[in-house]
């Protein structure tokens, strides 16, 4: 394992299989715009058993917290992870879209990016009052949508268990703003910017 990656011991990974999944995260500077480094997961879904192992880590994060009764992801990576993640577990899939994206009646929760603003929404009636969700994604950076995520699913009636994430980019803040929140991640890399 190298020094700016590390693990979460809930997942049962171990640290050469983590490394290995890293490794299949692809870092592409300055994309969109500078200083950003976005973080391809394009090889990670291709190598069907790094998913899987991935989703198996995720199972067993949500099922050490007693279990969920939907997975809420994220626009739009978090659906790449979320569906298969649901599917595991045997609950339903929430998808949380980018505004403009569902028809009406829905709920908005309106966040500030570093670059402008922007919402997330979820079709109301959809969450049953009191379920249980995992709300997930791809990458925790600076927390703004996550934090949004989590606010919209509580104002439809569901608890948030978790907030889970693959890889977290420890040196961009994103649990600060999710403090008194369980946030869970497979991966970690420090002081590093990107999305």
């Amino acid at each position: 394992m190298t020094d700016d990656i590390a693990l979460v011991a809930l997942t049962g990974l171990g640290a050469e299989r983590a490394a290995e999944i890293r490794a299949l995260i692809r870092d592409v500077p300055g994309y969109p715009h500078e200083p950003v480094v976005f973080r391809d997961i394009t090889p990670l879904l291709a190598d069907g058993p790094a998913l899987a192992d991935v989703i198996e880590a995720f199972a067993r994060l949500v099922e050490a917290d007693g279990g969920v009764d939907v997975v809420a992801g994220m626009e739009a990576r978090g659906f790449l992870l979320g569906a298969p993640l649901a599917l595991r577990l045997g609950v339903g899939f929430l998808p949380l879209r980018k505004a403009g994206k569902l028809p009406p009646p829905v709920e908005r929760a309106d966040y500030d990016l570093e670059y402008g603003s922007a919402a997330i929404e979820l079709r109301s009636g959809t969450l049953r009052p009191g379920a249980r969700v995992l709300v997930l994604d791809d990458v925790l950076a600076t927390g703004g949508t996550a934090a949004a995520a989590a606010e919209l699913v509580e104002r439809c009636g569901g608890e948030v268990v978790a907030l889970a994430f693959l890889l977290e980019l420890g040196g961009l803040g994103g649990r600060d703003r999710l403090v008194g929140r369980k946030v869970e991640t497979l991966l970690r890399v420090d002081g590093d910017s990107g999305s």
